[in-house]
């Protein structure tokens, strides 16, 4: 889809990878930049103290891409970039500004010198204000500052740590999708501009609906615990061989007979204390405690016959080990092939008459920079110079 698009990555972690490595599977042609010591999630497994040998989180976000070791530090560093960047569609990056800037590498230089360019600044925080220059990851920016850690746990629970990469990978999406309006506004006026995301932006957008309830009330209510949720129906049972259901009940009162006469309580419907949404709501843990043994009644199996027989809304709780053997999971094209023979997550799109091809895996440290340096018209005693 992307085979025309030139895409020169600087950048490290998971969140402007991820979106390079998008760009990527759609096509593009993906240049990675690494310093000489390599992007630091080469390392993800040393630096938590294990000795596995693949690294399957690396190989997600850089699979497909080249890879190139410049150490920008340097003017010749710094001056070969700048010689691949013009040859590119898009520049990423997740380098603060100020290291942008000391390399000559920030937006107002490199728009100079190639007005078509699209260049696309990562960063926790945005390019302004009083924490623009600071570090951030995805537990900082997006989930602690961003609030979506405070909002996702229960009420008096202690802060917990996102899982790895989540909201990198949001943020991910947020960039391929800003960098590609880019590239189609481009096409209509032969320029270039600056595109800007951020962890603590892509954050505040992922709990939007919340948001926009405090901006315009000033207050919110938290998340509770099952027997004391505003939504009794939009919650969570339990089945009799231990499996968790996930219901929701859609907006107005239409699921609410459908969900009684499934797990075999229909006269639910007629009791006063469950009549209308307040006073389900009113009576809650009462609800939450006869839907508990309606379920508990049933087996896993049963259940799901009886939920999809009233076209009500609901899914397995799974985790991950259950996911990469659902059968749904894999027709809808959540996994991908490498050329490895092993399976990794798809990119979050497909196309029609797209046939998926596998993956290939991502490139060794350097491995294509004297190729990519030649491209761009160095001689082998120049790529030998430039080697750290």
């Amino acid at each position: 889809m992307l085979r025309d698009l030139k895409v020169v990555e600087l950048a490290t972690y998971i969140a402007a990878p991820g979106a390079a490595g998008i760009l990527a599977d759609w096509g593009a042609a993906v240049v990675k930049v690494e310093s000489p010591e390599g992007d630091p999630m080469r390392r993800f497994f040393e630096t938590i103290g294990s000795d596995h040998a693949a690294n399957p989180v690396f190989e997600l976000d850089n699979r497909g891409k080249r890879s190139v070791v410049l150490d920008i530090r340097t003017p010749a560093g710094a001056q070969a970039l700048k010689r691949l960047v013009a040859t590119a569609d898009i520049f990423l990056t997740n380098v603060r500004p100020a290291a942008l800037r000391r390399a000559g590498l920030d937006h107002e230089t490199l728009r100079a010198a190639f007005p078509r360019l699209v260049y696309c600044s990562l960063t926790g925080y945005g390019l302004t204000g009083p924490d623009a220059d600071k570090p951030g990851m995805d537990v900082a920016a997006f989930w602690s500052r961003a609030g979506v850690g405070a909002l996702t746990a229960p009420k008096g629970a202690e802060p917990f740590p996102i899982r790895t990469g989540m909201g990198d990978h949001v943020t991910s999406l947020a960039t391929v999708s800003a960098i590609l309006a880019a590239v189609h506004e481009r096409h209509r006026t032969g320029v270039g501009r600056l595109v800007e995301t951020s962890l603590l932006r892509t954050g505040a957008y992922a709990i939007g609906s919340d948001l926009a309830i405090q901006l315009h009330f000033g207050k919110l209510a938290s998340t509770r615990p099952r027997r004391e949720a505003v939504q009794p129906l939009a919650n969570f049972f339990q089945t009799r061989d231990g499996r968790w259901i996930c219901l929701l009940a859609r907006q107005g009162a239409t699921d609410w007979p459908r969900i009684a006469a499934a797990v075999g309580r229909p006269e639910l419907v007629d009791d006063p204390r469950f009549s209308g949404a307040r006073a389900r709501r009113e009576n809650t843990a009462a609800l939450v405690d006869i839907l508990d043994d309606a379920f508990g009644a049933m087996d896993y199996d049963t259940a799901a016959a009886a939920l999809d027989a009233g076209d009500i809304t609901w899914a397995p709780w799974q985790t991950p080990r259950d996911l990469v053997q659902d059968p749904q999971a894999e027709a809808a094209g959540c996994f991908v092939e490498t050329q490895d023979g092993r399976r990794s997550p798809a990119a979050p799109a497909r196309f029609s008459d797209v046939e998926e091809q596998p993956r290939t895996p991502a490139p060794a440290l350097g491995a294509d920079t004297a190729g990519v340096l030649a491209e761009l018209g160095y001689s082998e005693e120049e790529i030998e110079a430039l080697r750290p």
